[in-house]
């Protein structure tokens, strides 16, 4: 039996198509760039959750903390990571949470270079009720949308990232801006 994977006279080399091109330079328009409207999306949503979150005495940025050491993130390295963004933004984000009474910062003892990270009693209830809040404002977002749309917005969305990563890694970009969580 022949091997199909052999190409022969007979079977033209398949050319491969190029991907397409959605973008050219000439014709860009922002209110039409993936980047601008996924800019506009989150932005919608920070602004509707900041507005949700103040029932529970939260700004904006100040839930993502509280989830992550609910969630076991137990260091502040580990959870500038996480959310990543730098060092001296996280500090300052604690020292506010702190200051509430959410969560205490503990030196490590065996190495002083790491801070242990803990909900207070206070902190766990409110960092309890906020998955509440997020799937909420979540469902709202995506109001009319079927199982299938968000199956599908779900899959597009770890697609885009994944090519992004793939091209961040084929160009030695680096990691990801820091994003910065100054708040008044």
């Amino acid at each position: 039996m022949p091997d199909m994977n052999v190409k022969t006279p007979e079977q033209p080399a398949q050319a491969t198509a190029a991907p397409p091109r959605f973008y050219e330079g000439d014709t860009y328009c922002k209110d039409n760039s993936v980047g601008f409207l996924m800019k506009r999306c989150l932005a919608v949503l920070l602004r509707n959750l900041e507005h949700r979150m103040q029932a529970l005495d939260l700004t904006g940025t100040q839930w993502h903390p509280l989830i992550h050491v609910l969630e076991g993130c137990d260091t502040v390295a580990a959870c500038a990571r996480e959310m990543q963004t730098d060092a001296g933004g996280m500090t300052r984000m604690l020292d506010r949470l702190e200051t509430k009474g959410l969560l205490v910062r503990e030196r490590s003892t065996v190495d002083r270079r790491v801070v242990h990270l803990a909900l207070t009693p206070k902190g766990r209830e409110v960092a309890q009720q906020v998955p509440a809040v997020l799937a909420e404002v979540l469902n709202e977002h995506l109001r009319g949308f079927t199982a299938q749309d968000f199956a599908t917005l779900m899959d597009l969305l770890r697609r885009f990232v994944d090519n992004g990563d793939a091209l961040a890694a084929a160009s030695n970009a680096g990691p990801g801006p820091k994003l910065t969580l100054d708040e008044g």
